[in-house]
């Protein structure tokens, strides 16, 4: 025995319509004995059954219609995705209209109306084409903002004539806008190419209500990508601005208006020796305790009147580090409304700097600062190359015998004098100072920057140096007066590194260094004397007197020389 099916509402009601009918039909034939009201009651309650099961198909229609509403309504609210939000849309329209094709447009940046998506009744996607629809139809929905419904476009006096309908063989359309609060952001397009009249009034009030979801849907769909879009951009400015900041060669710490630190990058946790988590959250006084007194009044100025701070250097000791000195800039901290939020503030440790500037200093006063600038530690090599110079040597004369008498510190003390004096005097006319050799001084002029006028420079030098030596003897003990002489000569040399890798030195090496130490070696006391070729290159310019010829050492002929008196 098979179980029956439960009837629904409607159709027990058709039932009993039709059973009212049978039983007027089979009393008919006995009307003249049944009472005169008989058939009529009949009559009535048939029509009233047949008017009942109308209003309750209705109803029932209705009921499925707000059922699939809320069930499709459900659907394309449960994803902010795009995409997947036209999909459903589309596929549902076609479950609930009926129809053979759909195809939904949305506005684009630019303001025009493009095919987001099109499907059919197998949700399939369809390829570009068969994207054959009336664009007419459509256009006509854009600019009224109304619903469009044709049971059959050939036959339609608003669209029979046009082409696309012909063409494309349309025949049932329905066209519904898509308005979030009033404003059209899109049209939902279906048709059915084979039958027509599949579409009514009733699918077309149920496709417009569908479109209002469908609408709020697809803009909070749209809001979702782009906030999506924003969020990501945001996310990727985060991130570079992070890795900036984690680049940057400076320290940065920034505290908001109670001195609490909100920022850190890497180069400030390697300054102050704490990380990131251990300062952020933390007053200032605390994370920096050693310089907390100098930069909090700072700190408070900037806060109060909106004013800048720069190159602030404070020297102070940290407890990890020692000895180390900071340069700080320090700058409002703003928002977009350009209120003031806190203090940035930018650190520069100097420590290295200040250490290696110091060597460099010291480094200058070893060695002439235009061998430093011609100096390229990259490409340091040993040997030299031959050049005319113009050399000059310079010797204390009585420093042998002062110094037996003297303490350690006082000789060290009176030489450094003497020597600066003469250091000086060659540096003032650009000369470079090639080496101390005990109590003399060895330089030369034209390298390693060419001087045209370098054996002038080298006699203004030793004039230089006498004077010098003049204004020393006037605030030194007699026994402390002592004298220099002074031996210069042209010619050629060759200069370069001399050494190895681990010890070099820059020199000149050559016969003509090593006759103008002879000369000097036999100049007198505050006596400035000068080889012939020397002073044929400035006979002009200074004024001199002819000395007996010097036999010296290593020489087979003596040489002429002059004794340099002044300048002309």
């Amino acid at each position: 025995m098979t179980e029956s099916v439960p009837l629904s509402v409607e159709q027990q009601i058709k039932s009993l319509s039709q059973a009212a009918r049978q039983i007027r039909a089979s009393v008919l034939p006995m009307h003249d004995s049944l009472p005169p009201t008989t058939l009529e009651e009949l009559s009535h309650l048939e029509s009233s059954l047949f008017r009942i099961a109308q209003e309750v198909g209705a109803f029932t229609e209705e009921r499925k219609n707000l059922l699939a509403l809320t069930q499709v309504g459900q659907i394309i609210n449960s994803s902010l995705e795009l995409d997947e939000v036209l999909r459903i849309v589309m596929d549902n329209i076609i479950a609930l209209t009926g129809a053979e094709r759909g195809f939904l447009m949305l506005r684009d940046e630019s303001g025009q109306m493009s095919t987001r998506i099109a499907r059919n009744w197998e949700q399939e996607s369809l390829r570009q084409s068969e994207h054959a629809f009336s664009r007419t139809v459509m256009q006509r929905v854009i600019e009224t903002g109304r619903s469009i419904l044709t049971t059959n476009a050939q036959e339609d006096p608003r669209f029979g004539e046009q082409e696309s309908i012909i063409a494309f063989n349309l025949r049932s359309i329905l066209c519904v806008p898509l308005k979030v609060k009033q404003d059209l952001i899109g049209v939902i397009y279906a048709d059915n190419r084979i039958r027509s009249g599949i579409f009514s009034e009733s699918e077309r009030d149920l496709l417009g209500a569908f479109a209002n979801q469908a609408a709020i849907a697809i803009e909070n769909a749209r809001l979702f990508a782009s906030l999506r879009h924003t969020l990501a951009e945001v996310t990727e400015l985060k991130n570079m601005m992070d890795n900036i900041f984690a680049s940057i060669a400076s320290g940065v710490i920034t505290a908001d208006t109670q001195d609490l630190v909100t920022l850190c990058n890497r180069a400030a946790e390697n300054i102050i020796g704490q990380t990131a988590q251990q300062v952020i959250g933390r007053k200032l006084q605390d994370v920096l305790p050693s310089i907390a007194s100098d930069i909090l009044p700072q700190v408070s100025n900037i806060r109060n009147q909106d004013t800048s701070i720069t190159d602030l250097e404070i020297s102070h000791h940290l407890p990890q580090r020692g000895p180390v000195d900071w340069r700080l800039n320090m700058s409002p901290l703003k928002d977009a409304d350009q209120t003031t939020q806190g203090v940035a503030i930018v650190l520069d440790d100097l420590t290295e700097h200040k250490k290696l500037e110091a060597q460099r200093q010291l480094f200058e006063r070893m060695v002439s600062p235009a061998v430093i600038q011609q100096l390229n530690p990259n490409s340091l090599a040993l040997g030299g190359k031959h050049i005319d110079i113009t050399i000059l040597f310079a010797d204390i004369r009585g420093f042998t015998s002062f110094s037996e008498n003297q303490s350690p510190e006082k000789l060290v003390s009176i030489l450094n004098r003497y020597l600066a004096a003469g250091a000086e005097a060659v540096l003032d006319e650009e000369g470079t100072v090639d080496k101390f050799l005990g109590d003399a001084v060895m330089a030369w002029f034209n390298a390693p920057i060419p001087q045209p006028d370098h054996t002038l420079r080298a006699v203004r030098a030793a004039l230089r140096l006498r004077d010098h030596v003049a204004r020393l003897h006037t605030i030194l003990p007699p026994e402390a007066q002592l004298a220099f002489g002074i031996g210069i000569h042209y010619g050629d040399a060759v200069l370069g590194l001399i050494g190895t890798e681990k010890r070099l030195e820059y020199t000149a090496i050559g016969d003509s260094v090593n006759t103008t130490k002879r000369l000097q070696e036999n100049a007198g006391k505050n006596q400035i004397v000068i080889s012939e070729l020397a002073y044929n290159r400035v006979k002009d310019q200074i004024i001199v007197q002819a000395l007996e010829p010097m036999t010296v050492k290593g020489k087979k002929e003596p040489i002429p020389v002059y004794e340099v008196l002044g300048l002309k």
